[in-house]
């Protein structure tokens, strides 16, 4: 009989590469390179968000991946242009090409995979199922998707790992009020794509519905956005949120991303000390 599964929680931060925070979480003089070694010495996870504004390099997966220790894991953000630009819509060689370039073979460091859309963008159920459907949900999916990227991806951006059966997660953060739906919330529940818990100071949906087998929080600031960090209070309510998830058997991944005045390194370690690691 397989051991039950034992749900994990990865608390971090939303990107790594912050100048206010040289000198301040970053100790002085610390090499600009070595800041993501630093930083994964203090958080269990880092949702990486250069993917967001462009392809990154094979070379630099792997580099991330060396840099950081063997429990450590990256979520991914999905390029906004599938997001942004395509707005979901024909977008089947814009994911070939993206999971082309090297980030499957983060291998076992590679976390769900965020889709944060635009807050103009409303609720339309077939524009949402349908992209659901090309999500790949293996690295053979993925892999396979990847093959049919087309030629604006040049070869030496293109690195693959083997095929196999280890599970890829999806999620969406939606920023349409049209989104905190009944409707919207059972489509991506009957599709496994987990409703992204977005703490954004009351400008965009909040949503705590689970809709897959794992819970995914980003937490911008709960009074201003981007910008107030979170009181002792409101970290122990983050706290008991994560404990009633995981009581369910799902696994917890959390991000500050309030990293406007430095508070998201600090915010992450203190519920990283209450949750424990």
């Amino acid at each position: 009989m397989p051991a039950p599964h034992r749900p994990r929680v990865l608390i971090g931060i939303s990107g790594w590469t912050y100048a206010p925070w040289r000198g301040d979480f970053y100790p002085a003089g610390l090499a600009h390179r070595k800041e993501l070694e630093y930083a994964s010495e203090h958080v269990t996870s880092i949702e990486i968000n250069g993917t967001f504004y462009a392809m990154q390099k094979p070379s630099s997966f792997t580099k991330w991946r060396e840099e950081t220790p063997d429990e450590f894991v990256f979520s991914i953000k999905g390029g906004r242009y599938v997001t942004h630009i395509k707005r979901l819509v024909g977008v089947e060689s814009a994911l070939a090409n993206f999971f082309a370039t090297g980030v499957l073979t983060l291998g076992d460091k590679l976390g769900p995979f965020l889709w944060q859309l635009p807050p103009n963008l409303e609720f339309d159920a077939q524009k949402v199922a349908d992209f659901c459907a090309l999500l790949p949900r293996t690295v053979t999916a993925a892999v396979t998707l990847a093959q049919s990227r087309d030629d604006k991806l040049a070869e030496d951006r293109v690195l693959l790992p083997d095929a196999s059966a280890r599970p890829l997660r999806h999620c969406v953060e939606a920023r349409h009020a049209s989104f905190a739906s009944d409707d919207a919330v059972e489509l991506l529940r009957r599709n496994d794509v987990a409703f992204v818990v977005a703490d954004t100071a009351g400008k965009y949906p909040y949503v705590e519905t689970a809709t897959a087998d794992f819970m995914y929080a980003r937490l911008h600031g709960d009074q201003e956005l981007y910008a107030s960090g979170y009181t002792d209070a409101a970290l122990d309510r983050w706290a008991e949120k994560i404990a009633d998830w995981t009581s369910t058997g799902r696994d917890v991944y959390v991000y500050f991303d309030n990293d406007v005045k430095g508070y998201a390194p600090s915010d992450a370690m203190k519920l990283i000390e209450r949750v424990g690691r």
